[in-house]
């Protein structure tokens, strides 16, 4: 591995020059780039990446609409603390190696956080765009376009660490949360080991998330960077029944963070959800994506003609957007309110019209109806509307009095929501777990035993990517205090 002299600030004498060579009034008028896609028609018959990433000529232009503020609100946005800036101005100049060496500083995967980070809602709705009623500076699709350039050259930087301290830590799970911790861990020193349950490392970026917005080899590129940097992988052994926790303090581990998420899915308990041709978002995208159902691998999975996914978020959308790569002549997203409520991303949604998806808004659906086999044939939905407001802002959708519809379905694909996996907690003695199932952390991601860290959606209950890889950074940075004695 090579090694870039990438350390930026604002005051060096070519980010200076950058900034004279343009006025901020000449950059704000310059158009937003738009991302090049895969036609509709053909992408629904494929699992090929709808977003193609820009080319290094839009990603320079769009780079020089940053006016690089004193004050850049970007970072703050962002759960990370990516030198945003740093990396778009070495875009912008052209120096596509210091942008990713300035990215993989904090983010063990820029790549991926390019592609499914909610950018609109964290670092870019911070952008002095937007107070000037302008569309913000395409950070996501910079720092993709700076992650992918690096990857697609097949030069990979050196990346600085610490001397070895000769204490091995474990993380259980290495999805987003694991693999973060992981990254920084390793540079601070330690012998880092990821245990993962499954048969390939990634978690939920394997399992949940589809190749058509994230591809595998990518996911792959990110996790050789930590293995690289000295990250022990070790599949299929599960925390809590393969190994327990007592059996990694034996094998000398010094502290564990526990990332193991949230794999448990949620139904509504209404009638007819035993019925065949009824499952969980979670097993429905495993068996496809982890599995290669559908694709000559030997998992089964229903191909359902007439498709309804219940829920609003980007698990629904990757869910619909599936069952229309799977054959579905009529896929149908089922939301209780109305679109404007929906917590999945803006892009998802709009590819997924694009695709023929089909909203039924202010639907709620209360009892699925089978045939004699036991298939499920039918859904009967109950129409709504927004009432008041409930403490997250959003209005609480009301049943409208004898407003109900039957609707022929072969297949329902529940997306209302995760719940952590209760083997690890239950499996440790003496650990505190709220009500819903989620470990109790501190300030600090440290649970009520001292030697174990946890984050990601085993803290959380089900969240981003990117809020998970900032409990992993965080929980990182505190573990390293407790162990070093800071």
């Amino acid at each position: 591995m090579e090694k870039t002299d990438h350390k930026t600030s604002r005051d060096d004498a070519w980010r200076v020059g950058l900034r004279e060579a343009m006025t901020a009034r000449e950059r704000t008028v310059i158009r937003r780039a738009e991302m090049p896609m895969l036609d509709a028609t053909y992408r629904v018959s494929c699992n090929e990446e709808v977003n193609r990433g820009l080319s290094a000529e839009q990603a320079v232009t769009e780079a020089t609409r940053c006016l690089d503020c004193p004050d850049p609100q970007c970072v703050t946005g962002c759960p990370v603390g990516i030198n945003i800036p740093g990396f778009i101005k070495n875009i912008q100049r052209k120096n596509f190696a210091a942008a990713a060496a300035v990215l993989k500083d904090t983010s063990a995967l820029p790549a991926v956080c390019g592609r499914v980070c909610p950018q609109e809602k964290q670092c870019e709705s911070r952008c002095i765009y937007t107070k000037m009623k302008k569309p913000a500076v395409a950070i996501g699709w910079l720092e993709r376009f700076a992650a992918d350039t690096e990857r697609l050259s097949g030069r990979r930087d050196a990346v600085a660490k610490a001397p070895a301290r000769g204490i091995k830590v474990a993380v259980a799970g290495s999805g987003p949360a694991g693999l973060a911790f992981a990254g920084d861990m390793i540079k601070l020193g330690y012998e880092v080991t990821v245990f993962e349950a499954l048969h390939e490392i990634g978690g939920v970026l394997k399992y949940g998330i589809p190749e058509f917005r994230l591809p595998n080899a990518v996911v792959d590129a990110e996790l050789d960077s930590l293995r690289d940097l000295g990250v022990k992988f070790r599949k299929d052994c599960i925390i809590g029944k393969t190994l327990s926790y007592e059996d990694l303090l034996a094998e000398g581990y010094k502290a564990v963070f526990v990332a193991s998420g949230a794999g448990l899915p949620r139904f509504m308990g209404i009638p007819g959800e035993n019925l065949i041709g009824v499952m969980s978002s979670n097993e429905y995208l495993t068996r496809i994506n982890l599995m290669g159902a559908g694709r000559g691998g030997m998992t089964p999975v229903a191909r359902g003609r007439r498709v309804a996914v219940i829920g609003g978020g980007n698990t629904a959308m990757d869910s619909v957007r599936t069952a229309r790569r799977m054959g579905a002549e009529r896929a149908m997203i089922v939301y209780r309110r109305s679109e404007a409520e929906m917590p999945a991303r803006l892009e998802e949604v709009e590819h997924a019209k694009e695709e023929g998806v089909e909203f039924m808004t202010l639907c709620n659906p209360i009892e699925y109806r089978g045939d004699e086999r036991g298939n499920v044939r039918s859904m009967i939905v109950q129409r709504m509307e927004l009432g008041e407001p409930e403490p997250d802002g959003r209005r609480s959708p009301v049943a409208i009095p004898g407003a109900v519809d039957e609707i022929e379905i072969d297949e329902v694909i529940v997306s209302v929501g995760v719940s952590p996996n209760p083997l690890i907690p239950d499996s440790i003695e003496g650990l505190d777990v709220s009500k819903r199932g989620t470990i109790v952390v501190n300030d600090n991601m440290q649970s009520s035993i001292p030697l174990i860290f946890a984050g990601g959606d085993i803290v959380r209950g089900g969240a981003t990517v990117i809020l998970a890889m900032g409990d992993g950074r965080r929980a990182a940075a505190a573990m390293h205090r407790y162990l070093s004695g800071e």
